[in-house]
């Protein structure tokens, strides 16, 4: 057994546990309290002293333990039963605190490296001799052991931000080595080792430092360490300054092989993240974790997942060039430019809407909403139907609200894709000293305009519509087709009149008749609340269409059958392999919506 140093973690849990219960720190997600006081209410002495060559050292000194006359005992044994021990915060109050032991003056106190050193260089060699007075000096020496390194962390806000706040002491007083001024001797140590304090600036400044960052707003940790780390920050935050180090810790799941076990050196399933870099992009491996961060639960890796992140970036980079060859640059306001056309005031609502989401999903720690927000905006909106609506009527002010656009997305998206944003921001115009991390936050000042919502939401459900049933009929996209509207609403008629060009590019319907569709063999497309009948006699051979469709619903339909039977077999999901589960609900899941997808198709037939 050795002797070793402990904490009182019962005490110093009380404050901690009573913040939890009162509401005073929030841990999300909630289901963790439980496991925060099962470990808190039962907690043991903290062992927190560590053999290491490196750390914060153990604030504690010993000296030789006093005799009858107040005179250190027999040096000769160097044992640790012969010692006396002073916990003190520097150097200084433990020289003070074994003169008090001792009955001396405190310059009668020096400070050694180790016990060896502190009998050799005592003046009580021989300790039946008589000592004059002034020669009848006593050593101390600090404990060789370095705080645990989880003690260590929890002191992390304090050492970084230049707690205490007290003045620095004079020279012999804590400031410099014991020695500097003719007091001791070269093997006396540092003075104020026991919390360091390596901030250079001046008092005032570390002073608003810590009261500038401490307490701060939130921890992110990772679950497996909220007993380690962060309760442990709460112990030393209330214990140091009265304060809860932060009003809510956010608790995020950890990152699994593909399998879903945990990553292992003794498995040989450990992914490398730089490999991963090296292949994807640093953008797309950060964007995958936080799109898969899901309130705590466990992330599984998927390379396909970040290839289609890496995608995404290469989305937003062609958006970019194709914005620049069309004069599009960077915009000269936060506030969204003025927009008379209407699929300009709609990207602005647009805009508008996923700021709001964006936020809302932020303030609540929900990063993979966030994620899949701007994610959408991005490559749905602004890149499939935004840059494609405006193709051929770039004026000068869809030069603007597009450059302003694209600004608000380097802005929304930079949290979560900083190098690719940094990069393109920079490229898009002038920005003397304003990288895109300075950037203000989105601040539109303008609002969603219903009507521009309703005119450019009905053009892209009747294009959409139209793509959809072209590719289940296996007609060629680029395939132009005569409609009929039989009673159209007041929308279809304004949205028609207004953009009759861009459905003949987009939708390929030309024309569009308002009345009634001739007989004969059609499909049939919605937009809103107005239906179309789009003719298909000479398109396709409808007997033929309807023979194939069948035939692949029957196989579909099966599929989906047997497979829903073998998954409801409790004997196959309890003993079968994981992934031969799991790839059997996939194609259940797969087969199930190919049923749907061709029971439609053959309704549009009729």
């Amino acid at each position: 057994l050795t002797d070793q140093w402990y904490v009182d973690a019962e005490t110093l849990a009380k404050k901690p546990i009573e913040a939890v219960k009162n509401g005073d720190v929030e841990i999300v997600p909630k289901a963790w309290e439980k496991t925060f006081f099962n470990w808190m209410e039962n907690i043991q002495p903290w062992c927190v002293s560590r053999q290491l060559w490196w750390g914060h050292r153990i604030p504690a000194w010993y000296c030789f333990k006093k005799n009858n006359a107040g005179d250190p005992t027999d040096m000769r044994s160097i044992s640790s039963e012969n010692f006396h021990h002073i916990v003190a915060e520097t150097e200084s109050e433990a020289r003070a605190a074994a003169a008090e032991y001792y009955g001396r003056e405190k310059s009668d106190v020096e400070v050694f490296e180790d016990a060896h050193s502190a009998k050799s260089g005592t003046y009580w060699h021989d300790m039946n001799s008589v000592r004059p007075e002034d020669d009848r000096k006593v050593g101390i020496w600090r404990d060789q052991d370095v705080l645990d390194t989880w003690f260590s962390s929890a002191l992390w806000p304090f050492a970084t931000l230049g707690w205490p706040e007290n003045p620095s002491p004079p020279a012999g007083e804590g400031g410099a080595p014991t020695g500097a001024e003719g007091e001791g001797t070269a093997t006396s140590v540092a003075a104020d080792a026991a919390i360091p304090s390596p901030n250079p600036l001046p008092q005032g400044e570390r002073a608003s430092l810590l009261a500038k960052h401490y307490p701060n707003d939130l921890l992110i940790s990772g679950f497996d360490i909220l007993f380690f780390w962060d309760a442990r920050m709460l112990m030393m935050g209330q214990y140091n300054t009265g304060k809860n180090p932060w009003p809510k810790l956010y608790l995020h799941g950890l990152v699994r092989a593909a399998d879903g076990a945990k990553m292992s050196k003794s498995k040989g399933n450990v992914v490398d993240p730089l490999g991963l870099i090296d292949q994807y992009g640093a953008d797309a491996l950060r964007f995958f974790m936080a799109a898969m961060e899901s309130q705590g639960r466990d992330i599984k890796m998927d390379d396909k997942r970040i290839e289609g992140y890496r995608n995404f970036a290469t989305k937003l980079w062609n958006a970019t060039r194709f914005c620049q060859s069309n004069g599009i640059g960077a915009s000269t306001s936060i506030a969204a430019p003025a927009a008379s056309h209407a699929v300009n005031r709609w990207i602005i609502g647009e805009v508008i809407e996923t700021k709001e989401a964006l936020d809302a999903a932020l303030a609540e720690l929900r990063f993979d909403a966030a994620a899949n927000t701007i994610y959408h905006f991005v490559w749905d909106r602004f890149c499939d139907w935004y840059l494609e609506l405006i193709k051929g009527q770039i004026d000068e002010e869809t030069k603007a609200v597009a450059g302003w656009t694209l600004d608000q997305i380097f802005v929304m998206l930079h949290p979560f894709m900083p190098f690719i944003t940094e990069e393109l921001w920079s490229k898009q115009g002038e920005r003397a000293n304003h990288p895109l991390i300075t950037a203000s936050w989105v601040d539109p000042q303008a609002e969603v305009d219903p009507a521009a919502k309703a005119e450019i939401d009905w053009l892209i459900a009747l294009t959409g519509a139209v793509r959809t049933a072209k590719n289940e009929l296996g007609i060629a996209p680029g395939a132009k087709l005569e409609a009929f509207c039989p009673a159209p609403g007041e929308l279809a008629k304004s949205v028609v009149e207004a953009n009759a060009a861009a459905i003949e590019r987009l939708a390929r319907l030309t024309p569009i008749h308002f009345a009634e569709a001739p007989d004969g063999a059609a499909m049939q497309v919605a937009a809103g609340e107005d239906a179309f009948v789009i003719p298909l006699e000479g398109i396709i051979d409808i007997a033929a269409e309807k023979a194939r469709l069948e035939k692949a619903l029957e196989a579909s339909a099966k599929e989906a059958k047997s497979l829903e039977g073998r998954l409801s077999n409790a004997n196959f999901v309890e003993r079968a392999k994981p992934e031969a589960v799991e790839k059997a609900r996939a194609d259940h899941a797969h087969h199930t919506a190919e049923v749907a997808r061709l029971e439609a198709a053959l309704a549009r037939l009729g």
